[in-house]
Formats: structure tokens, C-alpha cells, sequence
């Protein structure tokens, strides 16, 4: 496995083609996962907020930056939770994340999910009156939180912003709303699931296609 090869997002810069998720992780065991892994070639971390353990990569962080590698040398993607699409709230976590992480900059930040939660209550707030059920955000477009992703990369905290798990009428309207194209859509897609039509539509849009369980995905498998 080559772990030197890297693709070209539309901002210009290089993703490396091969990633660690960090995903469905133990308690604990990310944190070893991710220092084992940048030492033994490991360049793009794949991480997100509702992963609960960006603290974790932060530690590991520490113990390679600057011994092992620069922190130029490494691509880090997180992604925005669903409960923080609103303005104020996307700031915050994008903040949150950078502490958590212990870096002042971020080379991928994504829309994590094309929908919204009520903001203030948790990452994953109860519905007052439905019970298992969570509290939406219906006044929140995906435009609107879009809009803000581009306002976060202007500070110069994230250097290129995508979405993940969207569709192309959701990708489209972002384009047709603000003519900014995202970088990247990170989706689930392997042999079971190829989604043809999508990655096809994002490959004449030049939006880079990260997959996701790109071996197949074990919900349900009774093997």
C-alpha cells in the first residue's frame, strides 16, 4: 500500500488518496491508532465532532508534531455536527474542535449531514414531545448553513470546505444558491453501494468523492 499518492481538490491543494476514519473507535484505542499510524506513513485523518473522540487524535497529535511530522505534512478533515448548523453555533464547535485537536487550522472542514438539529441541547437533542425521536432544526436551510461555511473558511481556520452525505439536488442547490462548489463530498461507497450517478455527477462538477467504508459496510451482516 502507497501511501505517498495524493488526489487535487479545487482549491488546488493535494489530499492524500488513502485516509484513517476514526469511526466507531473504543474509548482509548484512538488515540493509540492514530500516533501507530502517521508513524508508519498515515497522512489524512478523517475525524468528526460526533466521533467523541477528537480529543484523543489531539493527544496522539502531540506525539508526532513536530518529531514525526510537520503539521503542513498532515491533511486533517473534521466535520460539522448537525446541532451546530446556525451560525454562532458552527464558530463554536469549529473552535471546539481546533482545542480539542490542539492545531489553529483545519485542511477540510464538512458539512457532516444535510439536516439540522435544534441548537443548545446536546449533539443529539431529545424531541420535547416525541419520545426517541430528535428535535429539528426546520428554520435552517442547508443554503444557510452552506453560507456559513464559507463565511468559517474566510477566517482562515478551515482551508477548504465540503459536505458529507449529500445527494446531487442537495449539492446543486448550494452551487445555484451561492456559486461556491464544494470541495469535497465524503459518502458511503463500495462495490454494494457504488452511488454511479452521484460520483459521476461530482466528477464534472470537480468535487473530490471521499468514500467511506469503501469495503463494504457491516450493519446488518450476519457473518
Amino acid at each position: 500500500m502507497s501511501f505517498g499518492n495524493s488526489l487535487q481538490l479545487n482549491t488546488g491543494a493535494p489530499i492524500p488518496q488513502i485516509g484513517l476514519g476514526t469511526w466507531r473507535s473504543k474509548p482509548n484505542e484512538v488515540e493509540n491508532a492514530v500516533e501507530i499510524a502517521i508513524r508508519n506513513g498515515y497522512r489524512h485523518l478523517d475525524l468528526a465532532m460526533i466521533y467523541r473522540n477528537q480529543d484523543e487524535v489531539g493527544r496522539a497529535l502531540k506525539k508526532v508534531i513536530p518529531s514525526v511530522v510537520t503539521r503542513e505534512q498532515l491533511f486533517i478533515t473534521s466535520k460539522l455536527w448537525n446541532c451546530s448548523h446556525q451560525q454562532g453555533p458552527a464558530e463554536a464547535e469549529l473552535d471546539e474542535t481546533l482545542k480539542q485537536l490542539g492545531l489553529t487550522y483545519l485542511d477540510l472542514y464538512l458539512i457532516h449531514w444535510p439536516a439540522a438539529f435544534e441548537p443548545g441541547n446536546g449533539l443529539l437533542p431529545p424531541h420535547p414531545t416525541k419520545a426517541g425521536e430528535i428535535q429539528l432544526d426546520t428554520r435552517t436551510s442547508i443554503v444557510d448553513t452552506w453560507k456559513t461555511m464559507i463565511k468559517l473558511k474566510e477566517t482562515g481556520k478551515v482551508k477548504a470546505i465540503g459536505v458529507s452525505n449529500f445527494t446531487i439536488e442537495h449539492i446543486q442547490a448550494l452551487i445555484d444558491a451561492t456559486g461556491v462548489v464544494p470541495a469535497a463530498n465524503q459518502i458511503e461507497a463500495h462495490p454494494l453501494l457504488p452511488q454511479d450517478e452521484l460520483v459521476a455527477y461530482c466528477a464534472r462538477m470537480g468535487i473530490h468523492v471521499t468514500a467511506y467504508s469503501p469495503l463494504g459496510n457491516n450493519r446488518g451482516c450476519s457473518v
